[in-house]
């Protein structure tokens, strides 16, 4: 079974399907090719981005993404500086170290956004092939970023599941496939929704190495919010968006400002914000589930869960208790905007800080599930059409918006005492047949929606 520190990793932005998922794949090839044995030495590299990878690539910075990956660099312990130094240095050698050989590297010809070719198992694929000083083929593998990070090979995703049914870790004392199945193990021990998925952790790793994983992925997340509101300037790309949440900081922290009711929106808006603009900028963020969708959490976490009161143990419920979430959706639809759209993404994390919220503030394990349904049910449809491929709008005013929905979902299911009507997992099966429906124009491709009727320039 998954981890929820696989749901939760530090990597950089503006995408974790489009950046950190092939910077994977490149280094994952990379390492591949150093462990086998190649008939004769390579000559050639070819990377081929389809379908959505190609459409969105320059904006969401996969080219880059990839070149990082070649030179062997790691979303999560990647140095900018030293990467910006490795990349203005294989583009003007136009060299790439492969198998110990130093082989020919010319961007423009090697790295190609392919429209033309399907992208067959998933959206986002990436073939890769080495050649000989002939031409000939040595190796190719086609892998796929299937969301939030998270790489498979062509091999992996052909295999299906028997009984076409999702499998469950057997090795954990408490298997869960679905909500039903995570909402009895907290009935039969009596048990709260981030105390089962605690003793699953357990399995995996000590518990003092997971609440310390636990304990960094919030400082990344708060550190990601400081830099976000103390940065100001225009974004990167065409459309030259301007950061916000500085301005917005400032107004807020202002000794003279008058308190309204409605200043809770400003907080979270702010703190979503700054993730996002910080993510745009190629920052680093922490997946929560994607990076598209990384502010959410973040703000609601942040406002609730620190300050001079804060309670560690708070923290680890709320991260667990999301991340118990966001496994159910991972499991058993996608957390791919090529897939699902942005109810993929931002639904998904509205979904996750719901729960969580809900879970710190002594919600029962029903009532988790119902905060978590709320803010799922209300992101349904939604599309994911990024203005000049750029994960800049709508994406930054969304997570914002995704916070305040996600605080109000806990509050209506604290409220609610009889059983709803929408459970969980429908909820879950509905958001997977929406995607499945869904135009591929509106699935992360700005082919459609605001990406075609707002002027990039």
């Amino acid at each position: 079974m998954l981890s929820v520190l696989d749901i939760f990793r530090v990597g950089i932005g503006p995408s974790s399907s489009h950046t950190v998922g092939p910077m994977r794949i490149a280094a994952r090839y990379l390492k591949r090719l150093n462990q086998h044995t190649l008939d004769t030495d390579p000559a050639r590299i070819e990377i081929r981005l389809l379908g959505s990878l190609a459409w969105t690539g320059e904006g969401h910075g996969s080219p880059r993404a990839v070149l990082l990956g070649l030179l062997g660099f790691e979303p999560e312990t990647i140095d900018m500086e030293s990467a910006g130094n490795a990349i203005d240095n294989l583009r003007e050698t136009g060299k790439l170290m492969l198998c110990g050989v130093a082989v020919n590297f010319d961007e423009s010809a090697d790295l190609i956004l392919d429209t033309e070719t399907p992208s067959v198992l998933h959206p986002n694929g990436m073939v890769l092939t080495v050649f000989d000083a002939a031409g000939a083929a040595l190796d190719q593998r086609t892998y796929y970023s299937t969301g939030g990070g998270f790489i498979a090979s062509a091999e992996q995703l052909s295999k299906k599941p028997e009984n076409d049914m999702i499998s469950v870790g057997a090795t954990v004392p408490f298997p869960f496939g679905s909500a039903d199945e995570l909402l009895a193990n907290c009935a039969e021990q009596n048990k709260a929704i981030h105390e089962v998925i605690f003793a699953n952790e357990d399995v995996m790793r000590p518990r003092g190495e997971t609440e310390s994983n636990l304990d960094r992925i919030a400082a990344v997340m708060n550190q990601c919010i400081d830099r976000g509101l103390n940065t100001e300037g225009i974004l990167p790309g065409l459309i030259k968006v301007k950061r916000r949440a500085p301005e917005l900081w400032r107004e807020l922290a202002s000794p003279d400002k008058s308190k309204m009711p409605e200043e809770l929106f400003d907080w979270l808006n702010v703190y979503a914000m700054a993730v996002n603009e910080e993510n745009a900028a190629g920052g680093q963020v922490v997946t929560a589930p994607t990076n598209g969708a990384a502010g959410v959490i973040p703000s609601v976490l942040r406002h609730y869960c620190f300050g001079k009161d804060a309670n560690p143990d708070d923290v680890r419920t709320f991260l667990l208790t999301a991340g118990g979430i966001g496994l159910l959706y991972k499991q058993r639809a996608s957390i791919s905007g090529a897939e699902m759209g942005c109810q993929g993404e931002v639904g998904v994390a509205c979904s996750m800080a719901a729960g969580g919220l809900a879970a710190v503030w002594g919600a029962t394990p029903p009532q988790v599930a119902n905060a978590a349904e709320i803010g799922m049910e209300h992101h349904l449809g939604m599309t994911c059409d990024p203005v000049g491929g750029l994960v800049q709008i709508p994406c930054i005013e969304r997570n914002a918006i995704g916070a305040v929905k996600a605080a109000n979902a806990a509050r209506l299911a604290m409220r609610e005492k009889d059983q709803m009507k929408v459970s969980l997992d429908q909820v879950i099966e509905t958001m997977r047949q929406t995607g499945l429906d869904m135009s591929s124009k509106y699935k992360e491709t700005s082919q459609g929606g605001l990406a075609v009727n707002v002027v990039e320039c």
